[in-house]
């Protein structure tokens, strides 16, 4: 997840995700799905900010992604935070609606 701040127009938010796409994928990982959710109410403030837009990207990670797209997202000045979370095996997503399978057991 990355909260981008509120001062950017669309295109400029877009170019932002661009460069995580990038790096993603330059470092061997895959980009599955990006969703935006747009400009929203920050729960605190943030370096004197209220909003920010907000985006998420579920992606598979090569050996180097991780380090490098932290890397990245630190140091940019674009991004107010960013958060990467691993999802459990067997994570499915159907119909938009985020599912987690659970595990069947052989009888």
């Amino acid at each position: 997840m990355l909260i981008v701040i509120p001062e950017l127009d669309e295109e400029q938010v877009e170019n932002t995700l661009s460069r995580a796409r990038t790096v993603i994928e330059r470092t061997g990982g895959e980009v599955k799905n990006v969703n935006q959710w747009g400009k929203r109410k920050l729960a605190y403030e943030i370096e004197h900010r209220t909003e920010g837009f907000y985006a998420v990207m579920e992606f598979t990670a090569g050996e180097r992604t991780l380090p490098e797209l932290k890397r990245i997202l630190r140091v940019s000045d674009d991004v107010l935070r960013h958060m990467i979370v691993r999802l459990p095996e067997g994570y499915a997503r159907t119909g938009g609606e985020e599912e987690a399978t659970e595990p069947v057991a052989a009888e």
